[in-house]
């Protein structure tokens, strides 16, 4: 296996102080055309820690999450867990323990719960073909029932999505991410259309999440959310980094706050339209 991609640590091994960040974005960038989405972002996300990325629709926040990911060519360096897999393919990335959610991120209805994580961790391949035809391929029962512990939704892994609550299908797909030695994971959009009480049941699930030793990078309108769950918060504005901090810090930021309102105002409300990348 090359050394930029070492494989997922030990999940049981509890993150340290000392532990050095799981992401390191450096000066991150990515153009369309004449167009700088994002312009030379630095962000980390230590092990055991709920890290938010939040600015204005069209900030660059879903464009940043994609190049991570390895869906949208950048320039820049990127690094998991020390090793660099800037130059690596998304599949390469999520093999060496880095996983993210969609905004449209829809499950299989006429799967379990359970099933629809057995999905996630499926290998593709020529031999995995031929292997799943002759001799069959058991699905890691003990990895999904982690991930689905981690979420607090062991209860309903023989249920199908249509049967849970809004809520509860959304940390369906947080699991889907973790299922498979996930040590970053990166969540776009993953509370929305959630009420109150559901938001706040997610945010408690995350940090459970977190407690594990598992880095979280959450992105997310729902400020309530983010200011209750993250550690720290980077705001975006125009593909840039504007601010970064405690939640106290951010919220109370009169950069971050012109920002999003334009106005003197803390910051307590998101904006209530779709991201736009």
């Amino acid at each position: 296996m090359p050394a930029d991609l070492a494989p997922p640590a030990d999940p049981t091994t509890p993150p340290t102080a000392s532990s050095q960040p799981l992401l390191e974005a450096r000066d991150l960038s990515v153009r369309y055309g004449g167009v700088i989405a994002n312009d030379r972002i630095t962000l980390s996300v230590s092990p055991g820690e709920v890290v938010g990325l939040i600015g204005p629709n069209g900030a660059g926040k879903t464009t940043f999450v994609d190049a991570v990911t390895g869906f949208t060519k950048a320039t820049g360096e990127v690094s998991l867990g020390g090793n660099r897999i800037d130059h690596a393919a998304p599949h390469r990335r999520r093999n060496a323990g880095m996983a993210r959610t969609w905004q449209a991120g829809e499950l299989f209805t006429d799967l379990t719960v359970a099933q629809n994580l057995a999905v996630a961790v499926q290998r593709t391949g020529v031999w995995t073909m031929f292997r799943d035809i002759f001799v069959g391929t058991p699905a890691p029962a003990e990895q999904i029932a982690e991930a689905l512990d981690l979420v607090g939704l062991t209860a309903v892994a023989d249920r199908h999505p249509d049967e849970l609550t809004l809520g509860q299908q959304k940390l369906v797909g947080v699991a889907r991410a973790l299922v498979g030695g996930t040590r970053l994971v990166l969540l776009d959009e993953p509370a929305a259309g959630l009420d109150t009480h559901e938001s706040r049941q997610f945010g408690t699930e995350l940090r459970r999440v977190a407690e594990t030793g598992v880095g979280v990078l959450l992105i997310d309108h729902d400020m309530t959310l983010v200011l209750d769950a993250c550690d720290r918060i980077y705001v975006l504005d125009f593909g840039k980094v504007i601010a970064s901090g405690t939640p106290s810090e951010v919220r109370t930021d009169p950069v971050v706050i012109a920002a999003y309102l334009g106005a003197a105002e803390e910051l307590s409300a998101p904006p209530t339209d779709d991201e736009e990348r």
